[in-house]
């Protein structure tokens, strides 16, 4: 599998609603740290939460989180 882009190397943090998510994987969507379709044509796939209470979530900007879609510190290692 190819490597995900690093969007940025610390995390997206946002005040987030109850629902459903679709947090970019590839790393290339415009719309971080949510996808926009730019994976098309790629092996990669956003990856589909669903958020069920009000609260600030920190989203991998790296990609490259072993706790995903959240941030689990990873970017200090890039």
């Amino acid at each position: 599998m190819a490597d995900p882009k690093v969007a940025q190397k610390m995390p997206y943090v946002q005040e987030v609603k109850p629902g459903k998510y679709a947090w970019c994987a590839c790393g290339e969507s415009s719309a971080q740290p949510l996808c926009d379709g730019s994976h098309k044509g790629t092996e990669f796939k956003p990856l589909i939460v669903e958020i069920t209470e009000e609260k600030k979530a920190a989203w991998c900007g790296c990609k490259h989180t072993s706790n995903k879609p959240f941030c689990d510190g990873s970017h200090s290692k890039l």
